[in-house]
């Protein structure tokens, strides 16, 4: 059977984390980038189907696909690392300014490979600038207002609102994390991620590096947007909503309960995460 008990699914987290806290800039700005521009294409992939069926649920079906060549490419995702990182520092593998260095060089590369793509689909679906935006491009724009304009309407209330969604959402993301590690088989390591990433993109929660791709994808396509309201009603107080889910919900929940087994088990089965 190529399932994994839950010590071994923790023990594998914990070597995942060290594995990441090891890395060098380059490696993370360079791998952190990829996964922004593959998240961007799956965004774009999932409200192109929405656009099409009228259908979220179909949306959400399909935006997975995106992680799962992330998780396989043993790629790297902040939010990702707001889970996995700070087992290593737990374990006395990693210090407390590793683990942040690791978090910011991980965080520039997603938002470089985020706005790589979010350039060139805009100008692949506005004809360079010279027609206006319709379809998924409209859709784009709409979303990525609603994702900021959206909440500032609301005042403290939809700061609060934009935080909330943001833990929620990297509590399933992180989620995603672990059930790729609690296989040995590719097809195991798909499902066992495809499913809490449906669950958190069907429910509209946020999540920061899909923001990196939607809200400057939107602007440059129109959307009525400044740089001061990406930051300051999405893009900060989402990072740092995914931070508490991804690292209270996921990592440390699991990590708590699970802890000791994992230590007993002799050798973590290699397999990369995002």
């Amino acid at each position: 059977m190529d399932s994994l008990k839950p010590a071994e699914i923790v023990a594998n987290m914990v070597q995942a984390g060290i594995a990441k806290a090891a890395l060098g800039p380059f490696d993370l700005l360079v791998r952190g980038a990829l996964s922004g521009a593959l998240l961007g294409f799956a965004t774009s992939l999932a409200i192109g189907a929405t656009t099409q069926t009228g259908q979220p649920i179909i949306g959400a079906l399909i935006f997975p696909v995106g992680f799962v060549m992330i998780v396989l490419l043993g790629l790297e995702l902040v939010t990702g690392s707001f889970a996995l990182v700070p087992l290593a520092y737990l374990r006395g593998r990693a210090s407390a300014g590793t683990m942040l260095v690791n978090w910011i060089w991980v965080f520039l590369g997603n938002l470089l490979g985020s706005l790589l793509y979010a350039g060139l689909l805009a100008t692949a679906l506005t004809m360079a600038g010279q027609i206006e935006p319709t379809g998924v491009a409209a859709s784009i724009v709409k979303i990525a207002e609603l994702k900021t304009t959206g909440y500032a309407h609301f005042g403290t209330a939809g700061l609060v609102t934009v935080f909330v969604k943001a833990m929620l959402c990297n509590w399933m993301v992180c989620l995603g994390v672990v059930m790729a590690l609690s296989s040995t088989s590719t097809i195991g390591r798909i499902a066992g991620a495809w499913m809490p990433i449906l669950v958190f993109f069907a429910q509209g929660f946020e999540h920061s590096v899909v923001n990196m791709f939607v809200i400057p994808a939107g602007m440059l396509m129109g959307a009525r947007i400044s740089v001061a309201d990406w930051w300051l009603w999405n893009q900060i107080p989402v990072t740092l909503g995914n931070l508490v889910g991804g690292l209270l919900f996921t990592g440390l929940a699991l990590y708590v309960t699970y802890g000791r087994s994992a230590a007993a088990v002799p050798d973590a089965l290699p397999a990369n995460a995002d």
